[in-house]
């Protein structure tokens, strides 16, 4: 990480989590950021659900909530951009403070509950997004809609022309009862309602479907059986978790899901038996705790073909895209793998 980077970080973190958040986005709107472009070599090039990727480091959906940094992101480092959520309408979310920073456990609990500015202007600014990038959206549902299923599709409909893929996000534990939508009926109509309406578009695109760390077996099971019925492209394991196992910070107690280093484990262990579950048929990617080269390397040998990260940029800075892609090279390297997908699933019997 460079100085300017350090100094930054330091400065941000003597300020309200939220606002810091903000002005990191007012700094990349600046042009206050590190630039590499995505970082890639023959061996970090891969493909998931017919996307080609420079690289599979991906930064997850929550930073760039409403699509207002798309350039600076996609020249920071990653293989691909996801934003997001939005919803129909906007919403103002969860009143505040809904960010807190968990300095000591390198984590953060939020519970923001979609605040986003709605899908027309979300739509707006993808119109402009930069063509050379592989970006993608995660949708929402609004928190007084009377058809939360039919939202998913409403906004992938207004927005897909902008779009590599979406993400279809029951998975966030701040919005009252969204999870319930995780159940093995409910899912299968949302996701199918979803399919129909991507399948009805002039260019279809790829559909993921974000889950949930805090899945039962039985859950787990069921949304394999739900994900390989529909037709989902991949699966993105996991989002935020409600555990406070081992926490240390202050803050641990707060309502929301938490992100960052704790949930590394438990996430990693999720996606390894999703693949055993659906037997590598589904592309993975694996979310949650990751802040290392070594860290993105375990959740591919685990079983993902692509990774994301969101929370370590709170303490090693935007930099990391950059850093992390170019180690998960050297790994790939030194254990004789000249692709991605070589490595993909590797070591998954070691988080059973």
């Amino acid at each position: 990480m460079k100085l300017t980077e350090k100094l930054g970080l330091a400065a941000l973190h003597r300020l309200d989590p939220e606002v810091a958040h903000g002005l990191s986005i007012k700094a990349l709107k600046s042009g206050l950021a590190p630039s590499p472009g995505p970082v890639t070599s023959e061996r970090l090039k891969t493909q998931v659900a017919g996307l080609d990727l420079p690289n599979p480091v991906g930064l997850a959906a929550g930073f760039d909530k409403n699509g207002e940094v798309l350039g600076p992101l996609s020249r920071a480092g990653f293989g691909f951009v996801e934003v997001g959520a939005v919803t129909p309408r906007p919403q103002p979310g969860n009143p505040k403070p809904r960010l807190f920073r968990l300095t000591e456990d390198r984590a953060a609990i939020n519970r923001f509950g979609f605040n986003n500015e709605g899908m027309d202007v979300m739509a707006a600014r993808l119109a402009h997004r930069p063509k050379d990038a592989v970006i993608g959206l995660n949708l929402g549902a609004n928190k007084d809609s009377d058809d939360r299923p039919g939202d998913f599709a409403k906004v992938l409909a207004h927005c897909a022309a902008y779009l590599d893929f979406a993400t279809v996000n029951v998975s966030s534990p701040n919005t009252e009862k969204l999870r319930d939508l995780q159940g093995k009926a409910a899912l299968s109509a949302l996701l199918s309602g979803v399919i129909n309406t991507r399948n009805a578009l002039p260019r279809p695109l790829p559909v993921f479907l974000k889950i949930a760390p805090d899945l039962t077996e039985a859950e787990l099971q069921d949304i394999a059986e739900v994900a390989r019925e529909t037709g989902v492209d991949a699966v993105i394991a996991t989002n935020t978790t409600l555990s406070r196992e081992g926490l240390h910070s202050p803050d641990k107690d707060q309502a929301g899901g938490l992100s960052g280093a704790p949930l590394f484990e438990k996430s990693t262990r999720i996606l390894a038996r999703l693949s055993e579950l659906t037997n590598g048929d589904i592309p993975l990617i694996g979310v949650g705790g990751i802040s290392t080269a070594e860290q993105a390397y375990a959740k591919i040998c685990a079983g993902a073909s692509a990774v994301q990260f969101y929370t370590a940029m709170v303490y090693g800075g935007i930099s990391l895209a950059a850093e992390i892609a170019s180690g998960l090279d050297r790994l790939l390297a030194r254990d004789g793998y000249t692709s991605v997908a070589q490595a993909v699933g590797s070591k998954r019997k070691d988080w059973l």
